[in-house]
């Protein structure tokens, strides 16, 4: 029992700080862990990721937003197309295998942190104004899609995708970014749990409160660090955490 929350918390400040830092979903941590340390069906496990991301990410977009590092105008448009595929993304995830989801996540924990680290996001809003409006609302619109799907798959909000996409489709800078992508997460990862709780069933009580708890404290420590980080230290300090919980998993599976 006592390993069992050791999990929960190490898990929920995990997803909180990765939250915080660089608008990652509970889900690039939470699920994982649960699934690979203890055993978690992994439909439940992306519900509780998806718990956990509501308060974690709404107080996250709001620390973002006191900072000016929040493109509401584009989420907002963005925000409509996922909602609409989350649902779509949450329904397929019922009826695939358990071993799929979870090695998908293990995998996609890893990768990323490698991407940080290897080739940092390094962009500015200069560059961001420089676009054309047009383009970024049919771009934000397909790229909507594509996240809400990932986000009702893998769960809150599909953040790994969703910062990639962001950083690398859209060109946001690192903090735009992240602030934009909490933003969204508040609300797709609330429509994701609501999603999976009506086609499933309630996760495990204790489990889903202690890592809404522990994501909700490391979110809002990470975030105020965040807006007053450069982002080389950004990149940096996010890569190593998910690249060594990442690899951490995927030991855990081998063996």
């Amino acid at each position: 029992m006592i390993f069992n929350y050791l999990i929960y918390i190490i898990s929920g400040l995990g997803a909180g700080i990765g939250t915080g830092l660089a608008g990652l979903s509970a889900a690039a941590v939470i699920s994982p862990m649960l699934i690979t340390f203890l055993g978690f069906n992994a439909y439940e496990a992306v519900s509780i990721a998806l718990a956990s991301d509501v308060l974690a990410s709404a107080v996250s977009a709001y620390i973002y937003y006191k900072n000016k590092n929040i493109d509401i105008k584009n989420g907002i448009i963005m925000l409509i197309a996922v909602l609409i595929f989350t649902v779509v993304g949450s329904y397929i995830a019922s009826i695939v295998p358990n071993s799929t989801m979870g090695s998908f996540s293990v995998f996609m924990t890893f990768l990323l942190g490698i991407k940080f680290i290897v080739k940092p996001v390094m962009t500015t809003k200069e560059n961001l104004e420089k676009k054309d409006k047009k383009s970024m609302i049919i771009s934000s619109i397909i790229c909507g899609i594509l996240i809400g799907f990932i986000c009702g798959f893998i769960g809150a909000g599909g953040g790994m995708m969703m910062l990639l996409i962001l950083t690398s489709v859209l060109g946001y800078e690192l903090k735009t970014a992240v602030g934009t992508s909490v933003f969204i997460m508040t609300f797709t990862a609330f429509t994701g749990f609501l999603s999976h709780t009506a086609i499933s069933t309630t996760p495990d009580i204790p489990a889903l409160i202690t890592c809404i708890i522990a994501t909700f404290v490391g979110a809002r420590v990470a975030a105020l660090f965040a807006n007053k980080s450069t982002p080389e230290k950004l990149n940096r300090i996010t890569g190593i955490v998910l690249a060594v919980l990442g690899l951490a998993m995927i030991l855990v599976k081998i063996i």
